[in-house]
């Protein structure tokens, strides 16, 4: 009996790979995605009639083959003719071999992604889009921008790069300054996608364990990067947490809530020595600063221990100065309703540019819980059916619908 879901997987989990050795062979972005998707749709038909032993080399060769014919057509294979593969290894080994999983072709595809002939602003969208695989939508709201003006920077920066004719290999250490700042981004709106999901049911929750150990190759590269360092931080003080993110009946639950007894210290302990390392080289940044802030929630012991609201509003009003945009904003406010009371918290909410945060959904969320406590629950009401609208995970919807369900009635 054929797996229904086996090509869903196997094209969330491989897909970027995919992608990132073909468009290394063919040195076209647009080629790569159309190949992909072609064998994805081949796929559905064939492994009806018998699952393949292999699915990543599968796709991967199908893809192949359809870029191979699709050069044919433009009568330009000898320009475009992929490298061809080590003697001692083909490209369907390094696929599916575990020693490859990113360092080698999809961390490559980054940068090439983030090259400087690219834009600034569309850097991390192209890298999310080729290489995790996230739909213009998941993008667009991750930036907080409309999804045509996404889809126009995706589509100008990959003009960029094959218009520039950038070579699809990794730069030397030199190249990396003028990369490295969008390889992170990157990298945080990746593991942002995946921590979202606190039940690990959305198409890209598999990132939250690349992104461990994708950080720890970065660390090992440049060893002393401090915002590379505070992000491999950050990363480890957030899945140490993972263990209790979810009630007994699957619901979601929020960091002030959990129990620290059932956090993982030992990745606890690996995130402080990486921020040490960060603080050593004296040299603050805004990855740094939200490592700190996960600091100060993993430094609790016990829910007998209350919440250092008033560290987490300080380190917020510092990130300010360093990023000041609506989510982190958004989070100042969550802390501040602790310190000052849901009154101000709300103030600075209803203060936020709302270009972009009507699509986001923890604006609601938030918005809701503070109309809550200050006694308007018609109000708080909406705001939690406006977060239910924009389809929450699993865990998040069932404590959305919770909280929503706990409103006195006007």
């Amino acid at each position: 009996m054929p797996d229904p879901g086996l090509l869903d997987r196997v094209a969330r989990e491989s897909g970027g790979r995919i992608i990132a050795y073909l468009a290394a062979g063919f040195r076209d972005l647009d080629l790569a995605e159309e190949a992909f998707a072609e064998a994805c749709a081949r796929a559905v038909p064939a492994w009806a009639q018998a699952e393949p032993r292999d699915p990543a080399a599968w796709l991967y060769a199908t893809a192949r083959r359809y870029a191979l014919d699709m050069i044919r057509r433009r009568t330009v294979r000898e320009r475009l003719a992929p490298d061809p593969p080590a003697p001692e290894r083909s490209a369907e080994d390094r696929l599916v071999s575990d020693d490859a999983l990113i360092p080698d072709e999809r961390l490559k595809l980054i940068f090439v992604c983030c090259h400087p002939v690219v834009p600034p602003e569309a850097r991390a969208a192209l890298t999310l889009r080729l290489v995790c695989g996230l739909s213009v939508q998941e993008i667009a709201r991750a930036f907080l921008v409309s999804e045509p003006a996404l889809f126009q920077r995706l589509t100008r920066a990959k003009k960029k790069i094959a218009q520039a004719g950038v070579a699809f290999e990794a730069p030397g250490p030199e190249a990396w300054p003028e990369r490295l700042s969008a390889v992170l981004s990157t990298l945080e709106v990746a593991y942002a996608r995946a921590h979202g999901d606190a039940a690990g049911a959305g198409p890209h929750a598999g990132y939250a364990r690349e992104m461990l150990d994708l950080t720890a190759v970065l660390v090992e590269l440049l060893p002393d990067e401090p915002e590379g360092l505070g992000l491999a931080a950050m990363v480890r003080y957030a899945e140490a947490r993972r263990p209790a993110r979810l009630d007994e009946t699957g619901a979601m639950v929020p960091l002030s809530e959990q129990d620290p007894a059932l956090w993982r210290r030992p990745l606890i302990a690996e995130a402080e020595r990486l921020l040490r390392r960060a603080a050593d080289l004296e040299r603050p940044g805004p990855r740094q600063l939200q490592a700190a802030i996960h600091a100060v929630w993993c430094g609790r012991r016990s829910l007998a221990e209350p919440p250092r609201w008033a560290a987490v509003l300080r380190l917020y009003d510092a990130l300010l100065v360093w990023r000041d945009d609506a989510v982190v904003r958004l989070n100042r406010a969550v802390a501040l309703a602790e310190v000052a009371g849901p009154e101000a918290a709300l103030a600075q909410v209803e203060g936020l540019d709302p270009a972009g945060l009507t699509a986001f959904a923890p604006f609601h969320a938030v918005r809701a819980d503070l109309l809550a406590r200050l006694g308007r629950p018609g109000a708080a009401r909406e705001a939690y059916d406006s977060a239910l609208a924009l389809d929450p995970g699993p865990a998040e919807r069932l404590w959305l619908q919770r909280r929503r369900a706990a409103l006195a009635t006007d």
